[in-house]
C-alpha cells in the first residue's frame, strides 16, 4: 500500500467474491469494511494525509472561508425564548464557543427581553455545552426535556459520533445529577406524569431503533422495564408526548406501513393499547388531539387526508380533510383552540390553521393559510410546546431570507416577527432568487430553487453548484445558508434540483423516483444540469454537484450517468456501494430499506435494476468530474468503507487527468453521520470542502 502524501493511496486488491441470481461480482476493496483492522487505519490515514498533500495550496483560502463564515454570523446571539408553562427556555450562543448554553428564566407574563451575552437576573444556566464537551473530540446532544413540573431537566449525550447516548437527569435546584444510569439508548425522551419514570428508546445490533423502555429515576439501569418491541425488521419505533401531557403516542413504521399505540402516562407503569393498526401500505401519523385523536393518512388518498377518531376507538377515523389537487398533507399538531396543519403546496412547504369550536370540532369552514407572498418561501411550524397556547409560532426562510420566528395570533389571524436572524455583512439586495424548471428525460418539469449575485449575469460564463438529494420523500427545500454567500460572493450561480425520489411536488413525486423507478432520481439530476448550461445561467464546464448520504448516491450515479456535464463533485457521507448493502441483512438499517430500493437478496428484477446504476460498480472508463468524498468512521447510517472502495475504484478505471482533477477521500476519525461536531469545527470542515471546490471551478475570488 502506497502511504506517500504526494501519490495517491493504492490498498491491495484482495478479490472477495459475490454471487446472487447467477451474477458473480468480484470486489477487490470488500476487506477495508473492517475498522479493528490496523491495515484499513492506514489506508484511511494514508487518505487524509493525500488529501492534506493536494489542498495545501488551499490554506489561505480555507482560512479566508472560515472568517467569512465568522463575519456572517452573530456569534454571541441567542434564540427567541420559549414558554413552557411557567417558564421560558432559552438558547444562547458564546463567541469563540463550539456549543451553546441552554438556560431559563421565570415567567413575568410576557416575553423578556433579553440580549445576547448577558444573563438576566434569575436565569438559570441548566446546561452548558461547551463545559460538557471539553475533553471530547466528538460531542452530540440527542434530547434536552425538562419535566412536567420543570423540577428535573433530562439530557442525552454522544461522545463517539455513532448516535447511542448517555441519559443523564439533573435536579434542577441544587445542580445535583440524580441518574446517569441509562446508556446506549437512541432518540426520544418523555417523562410520566408524576416525573417518577423515564421513557427511552433502545436499537438493535443492525442500528435499528426498535424497542421503547421505562426506566424509574434512580434505579439501576438493570431495573429498566420493556415496555414493547418492533420485531419486524422493514419497522423502527419510536415515541412523542402528547402536547397535553396526559399520553404518549408510540408509532412503528417503515417507508409505506404505520402503527401506533396509545399509553397514558398518568398510569406509566400500563401497557400500550393499540391504536390504529397495521395495514400494508397504510401510512399514517397520529396526534392526541386531548378529546380525540387526529391521523393524516394515506388510505385512499395519494395526497393524504386528514380524519378524527375517538379516543375509546382509534381505529375509526372519520375524514374531516382531503388534500386538493397538488397538495401533500405532512403532519398535524393538535391544541385545545386550533390545530395546525403543516402541508406542501405548489412544491413549497405551507402551514394551515384550523381553530377549534368550543366542543372541540374543526372549524374547518375558517381555516386559513399562513403564506408570505415569496417565490421560495418556506413556511413552517416552530417550536409550540402548550396546549392551551391562543397564538402559534412559525419559521419562515427562503434562500435569501435568513430563518425568522414570528407568530400567528388565532383571533385576530395578524403575524408579529419576533426575530430575523442576524446575519452580518449581508444585503440582500445584492442577490436575487427565483424559480426555474428544467425538463426531464420524460417530459416531467423538475424545480429548481436558483439564488445567484444580482450582477452576475446569464451569458454562459458563470461557474455554477448545483445541489440535490431525491430519497425517502425529503425536502430539499429553500432556505438560507450563511455559507452560501461565500460562493455567491464570488460569482458561483446556486441551484437546488428538486429531483424525483423527494417530496417536493407530494407523494407522486416520491413514488417515481424510488424503487424500480430510482435512475429517474439520476436523470432528472442531469436535465436540471442542462437547463443551468443551455439557458445560459452557468458555463458549461464550470458546474459543481453536490450531494450528502442518499444524495452522496445520486452523485455516483450522475457521475457514471453523465461525467462530462460537471467539472467537479463533493459526496458527503456517500451511499455509492448501495447493491452491496442492501443485499446483507445484517448490515445495520438494510431489511427496512427494502421498502425504499427494493429487495434485491430475493428479487432478480431489482437485483438487476440496482446492478445497473448502484455507482461503486458502473465506473466507467472515460474522463470524470473532479471528485471530493467524505465520511466518518463511525458512521452507523453509511459505512465509511462505501467511500473507500469507491474512491479506490474510480482512480483505477476513469482516464481523466488526476493532477487536474483529483479523486480525494476524507476520513473523520472520530465522528458519526453528521461529520465533526461543534459550530466551528464545522465551518472548518465546510471550509475544506468549498475551497476545494472554488478551487476546480475557478471561482476562487470574491466580485469587486
Amino acid at each position: 500500500m502506497t502511504t506517500e502524501p504526494t501519490a495517491a493511496p493504492t490498498p491491495d486488491h484482495r478479490p472477495t467474491e459475490r454471487t446472487f441470481h447467477g451474477d458473480t461480482v468480484v470486489d477487490p476493496f470488500e476487506w477495508m469494511r473492517d475498522k479493528t483492522d490496523p491495515e484499513v487505519i492506514a489506508h484511511l490515514e494514508a487518505e487524509n494525509a493525500y488529501a492534506d498533500a493536494r489542498t495545501a495550496h488551499l490554506d489561505a483560502l480555507r482560512t479566508q472561508l472560515v472568517e467569512e463564515f465568522i463575519g456572517h454570523t452573530q456569534e454571541t446571539d441567542l434564540s427567541v425564548p420559549v414558554r413552557r408553562d411557567g417558564w421560558w427556555y432559552i438558547t444562547r450562543t458564546t463567541a469563540g464557543d463550539d456549543y451553546p448554553k441552554f438556560t431559563r428564566i421565570a415567567d413575568s407574563g410576557s416575553l423578556p427581553t433579553v440580549e445576547p451575552g448577558t444573563l438576566l437576573e434569575g436565569e438559570q444556566v441548566l446546561l452548558d455545552a461547551q463545559a460538557e464537551a471539553a475533553g471530547h473530540e466528538f460531542y452530540s446532544l440527542g434530547g434536552l426535556l425538562p419535566s412536567p413540573d420543570h423540577t428535573l431537566f433530562a439530557s442525552a449525550v454522544d461522545t463517539a459520533g455513532d448516535e447511542r447516548f448517555t441519559l443523564r437527569i439533573t435536579e434542577l435546584a441544587s445542580g445535583e445529577i440524580l441518574d446517569e444510569a441509562v446508556t446506549g439508548a437512541g432518540y426520544g425522551l418523555a417523562f410520566s406524569a408524576d416525573q417518577q419514570w423515564l421513557f427511552y428508546a433502545r436499537v438493535d445490533d443492525a442500528w435499528r431503533q426498535h424497542q421503547i423502555w421505562r426506566h424509574r429515576i434512580g434505579t439501576d439501569g438493570s431495573e429498566d422495564v420493556l415496555v414493547i418491541e418492533e420485531p419486524d425488521e422493514r419497522f423502527m419505533i419510536g415515541f412523542d408526548r402528547s402536547r397535553d401531557g396526559s399520553t404518549l403516542v408510540i408509532q412503528a413504521g417503515s417507508t409505506s406501513t404505520t402503527e401506533a399505540w396509545l399509553l397514558d402516562l398518568t398510569d406509566p407503569t400500563s401497557a400500550p393499547v393499540p391504536a390504529g393498526g397495521r395495514r400494508d401500505g397504510v401510512d399514517y401519523a397520529l396526534e392526541h388531539a386531548g378529546d380525540r385523536l387526529l391521523v393524516v393518512h394515506n388510505d385512499g388518498h395519494g395526497g393524504f387526508a386528514l380524519a378524527q377518531a375517538p379516543l375509546d376507538a382509534p381505529e375509526q377515523w372519520e375524514e374531516l380533510l382531503v388534500a386538493a389537487d397538488g397538495e401533500r398533507l405532512l403532519a398535524v399538531e393538535a391544541f385545545a383552540g386550533f390545530v395546525a396543519l403543516e402541508l406542501r403546496s405548489g412544491g413549497l412547504a405551507s402551514v394551515r390553521l384550523i381553530p377549534r369550536a368550543t366542543d372541540g370540532a374543526l372549524l374547518l369552514d375558517q381555516a386559513s393559510d399562513i403564506t408570505h407572498g415569496g417565490e421560495l418561501d418556506t413556511v413552517e411550524l416552530d417550536t409550540n410546546p402548550n396546549w392551551d397556547q391562543t397564538t402559534v409560532r412559525y419559521q419562515l426562510t427562503s434562500m435569501l431570507t435568513p430563518p425568522t420566528i414570528a407568530e400567528r395570533e388565532l383571533t385576530s389571524g395578524e403575524s408579529t416577527v419576533l426575530r430575523v436572524t442576524p446575519v452580518p455583512n449581508f444585503d440582500p439586495a445584492l442577490y436575487v432568487e427565483r424559480r426555474e424548471w428544467a425538463t426531464a428525460e420524460d417530459g416531467t418539469q423538475i424545480p429548481l430553487s436558483v439564488v445567484a449575485r444580482r450582477d452576475v449575469t446569464a451569458d454562459g460564463t458563470a461557474s455554477g453548484y448545483l445541489y440535490g438529494y431525491g430519497s425517502y420523500e425529503a425536502s430539499i427545500d429553500p432556505s438560507f445558508v450563511p455559507t452560501r454567500l461565500s460562493l455567491l460572493d464570488r460569482g458561483v450561480v446556486i441551484a437546488i434540483a428538486h429531483v424525483r425520489g423527494g417530496g417536493e411536488m407530494g407523494r407522486d413525486w416520491y413514488e417515481h423516483g424510488k424503487l424500480l423507478e430510482k435512475k429517474n432520481s439520476f436523470s432528472d439530476f442531469v436535465a436540471a444540469a442542462e437547463h443551468l448550461t443551455s439557458t445560459g445561467l452557468v458555463a458549461e464546464g464550470r458546474l459543481g454537484a453536490e450531494g450528502r448520504s442518499a444524495g452522496g448516491l445520486l452523485m455516483g450515479g450522475i457521475a457514471n450517468l453523465a461525467p462530462e456535464r460537471f467539472r467537479a463533485v463533493i459526496a458527503g457521507v456517500p451511499f455509492v456501494d448501495a447493491l452491496t448493502t442492501i443485499l446483507d441483512p445484517s448490515l445495520p438499517l438494510t431489511v427496512g430499506e427494502w421498502e425504499e430500493w427494493g429487495d434485491p437478496l430475493h428479487d432478480p428484477a431489482v437485483y438487476e435494476y440496482m446492478r445497473e446504476y448502484t455507482p461503486y460498480e458502473n465506473i466507467r472508463a472515460v474522463e470524470y468530474p473532479a471528485i471530493f468524498a467524505s465520511t466518518s468512521l463511525n458512521d452507523t447510517r453509511v459505512f465509511f468503507v462505501e467511500p473507500a472502495k469507491w474512491v479506490a475504484r474510480l482512480r483505477e478505471t476513469v482516464t481523466s487527468d488526476q493532477a487536474e482533477r483529483p479523486i480525494l477521500f476524507r476520513c473523520e476519525m472520530v465522528a458519526g453521520h453528521g461529520g465533526r461536531s461543534g459550530r466551528y469545527r464545522k465551518w472548518e470542515q465546510r471550509a475544506d470542502e468549498l475551497a476545494w471546490l472554488l478551487d476546480q471551478l475557478g471561482a476562487t475570488e470574491l466580485l469587486a
